[in-house]
């Protein structure tokens, strides 16, 4: 009797182009440097950081460095975005794009839909439609440029699956206010460096709120719309 094959499918993620490209991106985001920010006091740092009205200026400084997730958390919200069968995906905080690429892999391999990104840095944008052209996920991303609390303020999908957080981190439960309508339950969160916006925190862990949320892997908090 022949032995069954067992044929082994590799997901967009961690084959050529994505898996190599994603080595590149990320060594050069951590050899990326900033003297703009490097050379500030730390407490104006954070202050700017933790701003609801000197956001801007701190990412405007912040224009060179990459900002980015983490490998982990770029690979979890690949497998999120795999699990709920997501279609509908927004992403407040673009940079050079490699959470957008992890994101775009998983729509790629779910068989297609679409991907909203904003970022306020033009510079930013530009290499984030280079590296996703390079990746072959181009056609599945629409790139908004601009601050998110204009950009995403209308044109989004009737359904959304996924969000990720990763922007000015005072911003976060406004862009939620913007989102919330259109997540479907069992619409997931990801949320990176939610420690920096505690009134995000305290709404989506109130108990009285629609929302099932968890810290995960010390910098991200993970969400659930429960309907």
């Amino acid at each position: 009797m022949t032995a069954p094959v067992t044929l082994k499918k590799t997901s967009t993620l961690t084959s050529a182009p994505v898996a190599p490209l994603l080595d590149r991106l990320f060594a050069e985001a951590d050899a990326a440097t900033s003297p703009a920010v490097s050379e500030l006091p730390r407490e104006e740092l954070q202050r700017l950081a933790g701003s609801r009205t000197d956001y801007r200026k701190f990412y405007g400084l912040a224009k060179d460095l990459w900002l980015p997730v983490s490998r982990e958390t770029g690979t979890l919200l690949y497998m999120l975005a795999r699990a709920n069968w997501a279609k509908g995906i927004v992403e407040f905080g673009t940079s050079f794009g490699l959470s957008t690429i992890h994101l775009a892999a998983a729509l790629r391999d779910n068989g297609g839909g679409r991907l909203i990104t904003t970022e306020f840095e033009s510079s930013k944008i530009a290499r984030a439609r280079h590296h996703l052209e390079e990746a072959g996920l181009a056609d599945l991303v629409e790139f908004r440029e601009g601050d998110a609390l204009q950009t995403l303020a209308a044109g989004l999908p009737e359904s959304i699956d996924l969000v990720l957080l990763d922007g000015a981190k005072p911003l976060y439960p406004d862009i939620l206010d913007l989102l919330e309508d259109r997540l479907q339950t069992g619409a997931l969160i990801v949320a990176d460096n939610a420690d920096h916006s505690p009134e995000y925190l305290a709404r989506v862990r109130s108990p009285a709120a629609r929302y099932l949320s968890v810290p995960f892997a010390g910098d991200v908090e993970l969400s659930v719309r429960l309907g």
